[in-house]
């Protein structure tokens, strides 16, 4: 299969979702596991529509409302993170399904994991400031990530193309998604 689970970590992951399943009683068809192996081996928080484009180089048949069906009952069971955003670009985080930060790439689009110390402070000072009783968070961090910055660093010097640097312009990233600011 292509999507073979690769590492002990999401050999486990994935053993933890399948035990998940068949303690409610559901079925783990093969495009349903089809499914599970990637968000368990996927470090890349992919879209629907890229799990359906690999679980279909194995089971052409499959729907797509089949993988919408199986991502939104693992969502409901806490085994997937949805990050959703305005645009409707919804990704899924298979491997760490908890509340954790990410950092977004403006131009490429690729969401990475880090990993930061303090977080757990920074929600109990939240707490503690406010008065809430943190449920849950979701911290997000916008940028151009290394790849982007190196293509556009090679663009600005002319080591990628043949174009002529003096006509060509390097445009500025857009924005992964609209903002708005809450008003006081």
């Amino acid at each position: 299969m292509a999507f073979s689970v690769q590492t002990p970590a999401s050999q486990a992951r994935l053993e933890q979702m399948i035990h998940r399943l068949k303690s409610r009683d559901f079925r783990l068809t093969p495009q349903r596991m089809a499914v599970l192996r990637i968000l368990a081996s996927s470090e890349g928080h992919p879209s629907v529509e890229r799990i359906y484009e690999q679980v279909q180089r194995d089971f052409p048949t499959t729907s797509i409302a089949t993988v919408y069906k199986t991502v939104a009952l693992l969502r409901e069971l806490g085994e997937v993170l949805e990050l959703g955003f305005p645009d409707g670009s919804n990704r899924y985080d298979g491997n760490k399904p908890f509340p954790h930060p990410h950092v977004i790439c403006t131009q490429c689009k690729s969401i990475h994991d880090p990993e930061l110390n303090g977080l757990t402070d920074l929600t109990k000072e939240v707490s503690a400031e406010t008065g809430f009783q943190i449920t849950t968070h979701r911290v997000d961090f916008f940028g151009i990530c290394q790849d982007c910055q190196r293509a556009v660093s090679k663009k600005e010097t002319g080591i990628i193309g043949s174009e002529d640097m003096a006509t060509s312009s390097v445009t500025e990233p857009q924005p992964f998604m609209e903002r708005k600011e809450n008003a006081e």
